[in-house]
């Protein structure tokens, strides 16, 4: 199998076993590559990712986890593609920088003392972030979304290993969407495309996957106000969206989807049934 550090998806022979046959087919791999996050030549982190959207990404991992506060704090962006994986060199303002070395060099020093594990552990929660609340959302709408999923969805219809985090307008049109072997990645990747063009911002955000805490935390440090997932809701992502203010929803399939939090947000409900069902 030839790999190419910048292809998305590898093609290669596979062996089908069906009902004790077996058969020679074509098949495609999803590509996974090592990506490096340096901030001003200091590494930071490396994260497994699909090689494309890669600038998209750095932004919208800089901004989701609040390394920066708005993406004009975001100097440049450089990408260097080596047989190891990629080199993504991220330029922010020195201000940034400073707060990110003693971010860096409080969590150093905890090390060694009898309660850093706790210490880490209340690092790895940031500080609640609420959203906005004038966004509203036609619940009909995601049925449209839901119907435009295979046309958006590329590299998993080869692959069938690859999530998405899609951007919708007021009438459920996908407007913009990003496909990653890692959903927080993708979502980083969709926070990221939304911040760097001057495009219509999406209304809401649906995810092909759960809704996990991390997931949640990105979409308030995005102010994403209402989070769509196609799969589970965990609790602490119920518990965040409820403090943050996001309308949180899961299980959206078949017409079908379960409110969990801020459900003023949605149109188009019988309000007298919620009221009854809550």
């Amino acid at each position: 199998m030839e790999y190419h550090s910048h292809a998305v998806v590898t093609e290669r022979k596979v062996t089908l076993l069906e009902l004790g046959q077996a058969s020679e087919l074509t098949d495609y791999v999803a590509n996974e590559v090592r990506v490096a996050l340096v901030y001003n030549g200091i590494a930071h982190t490396v994260m497994l990712a699909s090689p494309e959207n890669l600038e998209e990404f750095a932004i919208g991992f800089t901004l989701s986890e609040r390394i920066v506060s708005h993406v004009n704090e975001i100097k440049g962006v450089d990408l260097e593609f080596t047989p190891e994986g990629v080199l993504i060199q991220v330029e922010i303002t020195q201000r940034c920088f400073m707060e990110l070395k003693q971010q860096r060099r409080n969590m150093a020093g905890r090390t060694g003392c009898g309660l850093c594990g706790v210490a880490q552990l209340e690092e790895a929660v940031k500080p609640v972030i609420r959203v906005d609340s004038d966004a509203r959302f036609n619940i009909d709408h995601l049925q449209v979304a839901l119907g435009q999923l295979k046309e958006n969805q590329h590299h998993f219809k080869l692959t069938g290993a690859t999530h998405a985090a899609m951007g919708l307008d007021q009438d459920g049109q996908i407007i913009a969407a990003f496909e990653d072997i890692g959903r927080h990645i993708a979502l980083d990747k969709l926070i990221g495309g939304c911040s760097m063009r001057q495009a219509e911002r999406p209304v809401a955000v649906l995810l092909t996957s759960r809704a996990s805490f991390e997931m949640v935390q990105k979409a308030a440090s995005a102010n994403i106000q209402i989070l769509f997932a196609m799969s589970a809701v965990t609790s602490l992502a119920l518990e965040l969206a409820e403090k943050s203010n996001i309308t949180l929803i899961g299980f959206c399939r078949n017409g079908r989807a379960t409110l969990y939090t801020h459900g003023y947000r949605l149109l188009g409900l019988n309000r007298a049934s919620l009221a009854k069902a809550i």
